[in-house]
């Protein structure tokens, strides 16, 4: 009898939890298609940005010229992986890729919401756009020999043989992006692990992750030479270009509103539907024991409930 009387308890529990799972995830889908109806604009435009850089760096392998590999210190200091062992940097690329498009999509799923999925991929593209446009800028100014595998003397994939017709130089296939050469300074890779981990540093709640983060980027910028994608250079110069650049475009972009402001504000017989919408949306249930702060300092999310003495809140 108890056996049964726990199963029908389990049964219940689950049924509850996942019709709470269900409201809140309807909730946030309202929120964020809202959103994207005012900001598609700039969420189309970061795209087509992404499409012209990819473009931009299947053209410039048409320019390339196999030669000798240049003298460079991280090839002395670091061992070469080896063709064998070349996926290990992209594994450890793809893990911080995926990471972070997960994270951005957490609001859906989790009660701990901090951030709009929307606005957050709308400040991330404005980073890359900025960053890869001076990236174009620099491998078309000057065209190095790839040290990469595929891209040295002797390979049939170092030089493409001029195109057809139109269609072939602006179809991007996957094939054409893992085996590109010429776009070397500065590193893509580079570009998208330092914006998203950069993101995450400002709006992540997570020190334990934030610290993880950053040492896979480290990890990462070594895999890079010791795999032979790039040249130090083209991983150093990334460094200080991409925090430049993140820093600068982050001053001029609107702060992130508090998803936390509608609470603050008086319940009304006319306003109790959009207080149980932002209940969810936050992640407070009907619970009042369950309601507590999650503000933000300057536009920086508090690590871990910590203490905030001054709370920003401007436009989307």
């Amino acid at each position: 009898m108890d056996l049964v009387g726990t199963d029908k308890d389990m049964s219940f529990y689950i049924s509850r939890e996942t019709s709470k799972l269900w409201k809140r995830f309807c909730a946030e889908a309202t929120t964020e298609i809202n959103l994207l109806a005012e900001n598609w604009k700039y969420i189309l435009g970061g795209l087509i940005c992404q499409y012209i850089h990819g473009l931009a760096a299947r053209g410039v392998h048409y320019f390339h010229r196999p030669g000798p590999i240049l003298q460079d210190v991280g090839f002395y200091l670091l061992p070469e992986l080896g063709q064998d062992r070349a996926y290990i940097s992209e594994t450890v690329f793809t893990t911080i890729f995926l990471s972070f498009v997960l994270w951005t999509f957490h609001p859906f799923i989790f009660k701990t919401k901090k951030i709009y999925t929307v606005l957050i991929w709308c400040r991330v593209l404005a980073f890359l756009v900025g960053c890869q446009f001076l990236r174009i800028l620099t491998f078309y100014s000057t065209q190095l020999p790839g040290p990469n595998y595929h891209c040295r003397e002797g390979s049939k994939l170092a030089t493409l043989p001029p195109p057809d017709n139109v269609l072939q130089v602006l179809l991007i296939v996957p094939r054409g992006v893992l085996y590109g050469c010429g776009d070397l300074i500065f590193s893509s890779h580079m570009i998208f692990s330092l914006v998203f981990v950069r993101t995450y540093q400002k709006y992540g709640t997570r020190r334990f992750i934030k610290q993880c983060a950053w040492l896979a980027v480290i990890a990462q910028s070594l895999l890079i030479i010791a795999s032979r994608k790039h040249y130090t250079v083209d991983v150093v110069v990334a460094w200080y270009t991409v925090n430049l650049v993140v820093f600068f475009i982050d001053k001029t972009l609107p702060e992130l509103p508090d998803r936390t402001s509608a609470l603050l504000l008086p319940v009304t017989k006319d306003s109790k539907s959009k207080e149980e919408n932002h209940k969810l949306l936050n992640g407070n249930s009907g619970d009042p024991a369950e309601w507590r702060p999650r503000t933000q300092i300057n536009g920086k999310i508090v690590e871990d409930g910590k203490t905030v003495h001054e709370v920003v809140i401007n436009g989307v």
